[in-house]
């Protein structure tokens, strides 16, 4: 499997004809990224690259702190391996997860740089932006965090 898959432009499945409300709608983003603080600044390139291409400009800001958010807690917080993703599994929803090796007992020096105040506001902010979110352990150790954000008339992002 390769490292990247890109949104298409269009929400037309794979059988040629227009998406109905419920079905997978565009491939899956996914990309691996480097267990380092630069890894959040490439998921968000990703992202304005994705969102722009599908016309999703009422998201991009929070869909763009999200996805900082998740990055860079997985690599403040996470064993590696890092892998990206970013994909609409339905017509109105768009879902942006990090999969990530699981805690770690120990911060890197880059975590251990920052000033104590410049901690423990991301959970919030995920909660205040995102519809849903969540986090989902794996058997073999590994985590999923995820978060939603609504592609309809109600999401947050609009009303922001």
């Amino acid at each position: 499997m390769a490292d990247t898959l890109a949104l298409p432009s269009s929400p037309v499945q794979r059988t040629g004809r227009p998406a109905m409300a419920g079905e997978l709608t565009t491939a899956p983003l996914v990309q691996v990224l480097p267990h380092r603080p630069q890894a959040a600044a490439r998921a968000r390139s990703l992202t304005h690259t994705a969102i722009t291409a599908r016309g999703y400009y009422d998201l991009e800001d929070a869909a763009l702190l999200l996805v900082s958010e998740l990055v860079t807690n997985a690599v403040e917080h996470a064993a590696p391996p890092l892998v990206f993703h970013l994909d609409q599994p339905s017509s109105d929803i768009l879902r942006i997860s990090v999969d990530d090796g699981g805690p770690t007992t120990h911060h890197d020096t880059w975590h251990a740089s920052c000033a104590e105040d410049e901690h423990g506001r991301g959970t919030t902010l995920i909660t205040a932006l995102a519809n849903q979110h969540g986090t989902t352990h794996h058997p073999d150790g590994h985590s999923t965090h995820w978060a939603t954000l609504s592609l309809g008339p109600t999401s947050v992002a609009a009303t922001c």
